[in-house]
């Protein structure tokens, strides 16, 4: 705990949490925000091409949007860690927060396996998705809307004193 303390009290952390610069704490939110919509956004549209959402788009041109994933993911990555790192003591004592984090990494793994099948398929867009391609477009709008609720949820359940009991 001491730890997460001296963390937490690291000048960048302190900066970050408390100085009213538009640089610090609402650029960092802002690019949490910025780098999930682009995962999570730019995912849900592949999973709803694979589903039929989006009749007579062609998946292959899809490809193009793991570029812009990928680097969503690292926006979301990387303020994540600074996020983490000013409430050390709160978040990695929370449960939301962990159920939240393997919920990313199984969506992270479902979007790359999506990846492998659809888009190394030689008969993409000759024959529409298969029923296991289809289930896991399924599941990975299932992971990310779990992932991102668990997210919102974390400024208000888990390791908080009492804050089961606010609800």
């Amino acid at each position: 705990m001491n730890f997460l303390s001296s963390i937490e009290n690291t000048g960048f952390c302190a900066w970050v949490r408390e100085s009213p610069s538009v640089w610090a704490y609402p650029l960092v939110i802002f690019l949490h925000a910025a780098g999930l919509s682009m995962v999570v956004g730019l995912s849900s549209v592949i999973d709803l091409a694979i589903l039929g959402f989006a009749p007579g788009l062609p998946l292959a041109p899809l490809m193009k949007l793991y570029r812009l994933i990928g680097v969503g993911f690292w926006m979301n990555a990387i303020s994540g860690i600074v996020l983490t790192m000013i409430d050390a003591t709160t978040m990695l004592f929370n449960p939301i927060f962990w159920i939240k984090m393997v919920l990313i990494g199984l969506a992270i793994a479902d979007v790359l396996i999506i990846k492998k099948k659809v888009f190394g398929d030689a008969l993409l867009d000759k024959r529409p998705p298969e029923f296991d391609v289809k289930a896991l477009a399924v599941l990975s709008l299932i992971l990310w809307a779990g992932a991102v609720t668990a997210g919102r949820l974390t400024a208000y359940l888990g390791a908080h004193p009492g804050a089961i009991a606010r609800l």
